[in-house]
């Protein structure tokens, strides 16, 4: 397990934020930053060939927002 944190990284401690995940889950890890492929994302997304820019379905399911 590992941590940004100031004091993971200068001291190399096990720091509040680690035994905050451990005791949150069964098995001590957490997915913080979800595939974009997980179980939210529309059967008729076509984010793919949009060049970055999301698609409606995305958008009105509120995967994704539009760019201002």
């Amino acid at each position: 397990m590992a941590c940004t944190g100031p004091h993971h990284i200068h001291r190399n401690a096990f720091c509040k934020h680690m035994a905050a995940v451990e005791t949150a889950t069964d098995d001590g890890t957490l997915d913080a930053f979800p595939s974009e492929d997980d179980e939210t994302k529309p059967e008729d997304c076509d984010c793919a060939g949009l060049n970055g820019f999301p698609c409606w379905p995305c958008v009105r399911t509120g995967r994704k927002e539009l760019p201002n």
